[in-house]
């Protein structure tokens, strides 16, 4: 009968349910890890304040058999999973498990920036030189000369370059607490490892900071050899690469405060706007969401800021959420605006009341989210968009009008004094061209000449709109 080591679940249940065998190829050391880990939560009293994080490999059915809090990270990401867990649950014990392949390649920054800032969670890595659940491909931990699938002839370091020792890049950083690297391929090599893993979560149990444990582990299966064979693999060639030892220990030093930061309430934050408004609760008020899109550089962001700051004036709760990629000039650009009596739930407008579009492509992409009921403003030299039955299009010549008014930049404008000619926001005139004028501050010369564009656009739009 196989003894169930303490901190595992009774049984395993990810194939079979009521097996106690986990689903690592015979002499790995995986398994020693985990009942390593497991036994240490149980010792020190952590088990039920402890998250594990699983990575994308070999390990990835960890929460399979920790009987503890469990995430699974994505693929190289479990360094970052882990972090925001610890920002999230202070005073969590929180482990990363990753193998070389997911922290030394694909996930490498990750795992390098948490150390560098001193993350408060245990990082046990396991090298067994080898991408293993692939098929054993070459690994950033792959040693000068060993054969992998994808190295057949061995590594060369002049087309491969060298193998990563993990721990002596990350002893190079300041912050990290402990850093020890140990091995699972005998008896006194594990007894080694059991101490490291233990002083790794007395460091997290004690909020002491980032603590990182690699394990040399074998593969039998990738190396294509027997358990034995293996296990002195580790000892009479990877040991020689990877030397074994602690390369830091500051456990004993007292744990890093944070500077403090001042508490200052929501309310006072957020509460007031520019010119000292504060947002009221208006039940009476219809929640009114907007989309302003089309070229980077056609000014449908400075748009959409203008109401809501004009909204955040009238004492509105506000959000402004622009949407650009590197095109930003001359390129695809949007924003979302939402005018609300009460605080804003999402600040993302997928079906907008009112959309305003300068361009063909924004037409195509927003105007059938606009829902029955809703209005489509466009510029007039654009084809007439398709929308859904029940929804108002508005052809608007705003280029012309900016033109004609002598400012043929301000077609954004133009647009807004249609939507307020037409009363699409519902806010008062004067808090708009206040904020009209505000987003000219670094420009003052361009306030007049907008105020005349406003003023074409919105006679235009009371007489034909």
């Amino acid at each position: 009968m196989i003894k169930k080591a303490k901190g595992f679940y009774e049984t395993f249940d990810r194939k079979e349910p009521g097996t106690r065998a986990t689903h690592y190829c015979p002499g790995c050391g995986h398994g020693i890890i985990h009942k390593l880990i497991a036994e240490a939560m149980v010792e020190l009293g952590i088990q039920d304040r402890t998250v594990f994080v699983s990575p994308v490999g070999c390990a990835a059915f960890c929460f399979h058999y920790f009987d503890c809090g469990n995430v699974a990270g994505p693929h190289g990401r479990a360094s970052a999973v882990a972090t925001g867990v610890t920002r999230a649950l202070p005073g969590k014990v929180v482990i990363s498990y990753q193998g070389d392949g997911d922290l030394g390649a694909i996930g490498f920054n990750n795992a390098f920036q948490a150390a560098n800032r001193g993350e408060h969670f245990a990082c046990f890595f396991v090298n067994n030189s080898i991408y293993a659940m692939t098929g054993g491909q070459m690994a950033p931990t792959t040693m000068l000369g060993q054969r992998t699938t994808t190295t057949p002839f061995g590594r060369d370091a002049v087309k491969e370059g060298y193998p990563l020792k993990v721990c002596e890049v990350l002893n190079q950083l300041e912050a990290p607490v402990f850093i020890e690297r140990v091995s699972v391929s005998d008896t006194k090599s594990i007894m080694q490892a059991k101490k490291a893993v233990r002083k790794a979560l007395e460091i997290q149990r004690d909020g002491k900071g980032y603590a990182f444990v690699e394990f040399l582990s074998p593969c039998p299966t990738n190396w294509r050899m027997d358990a034995v064979t293996a296990a002195n693999f580790v000892t009479e060639q990877m040991e020689k690469v990877f030397p074994l030892g602690n390369l830091r220990d500051r456990s004993a030093d007292p744990a890093p405060v944070p500077n403090a930061i001042p508490q200052i309430s929501v309310e006072r934050l957020m509460g007031a706007g520019h010119d000292g408004a504060s947002a009221q609760t208006d039940a009476g008020f219809k929640e009114r969401r907007f989309k302003f899109s089309g070229f980077g550089g056609q000014g449908v962001l400075s748009l959409g800021l203008v109401i809501a700051e004009a909204a955040g004036a009238s004492g509105r709760f506000v959000s402004w959420l622009p949407s650009y990629g590197p095109e930003q000039r001359g390129g695809y650009a949007s924003c979302s605006v939402v005018v609300s009596g009460k605080e804003v739930g999402s600040p993302t407008v997928d079906t907008p009341d009112v959309l305003v579009v300068m361009s063909q492509q924004a037409a195509e992409k927003f105007a059938s989210t606009v829902p029955q009921g809703g209005v489509v403003l466009h510029e007039a030299s654009l084809p007439r968009p398709i929308a859904r039955d029940g929804v108002r299009v508005l052809a608007f010549p705003a280029s012309k009008i900016a033109a004609e008014a002598g400012t043929p930049k301000a077609a954004n404008t133009a647009l807004l004094g249609a939507l307020t000619a037409l009363d699409l926001h519902g806010l008062p005139e004067e808090k708009v061209l206040l904020a009209l004028d505000a987003s000219f501050a670094a420009k003052p010369a361009l306030v007049d000449r907008n105020r005349k564009v406003y003023q074409a656009a919105y006679a235009w739009a009371k007489e034909n709109l």
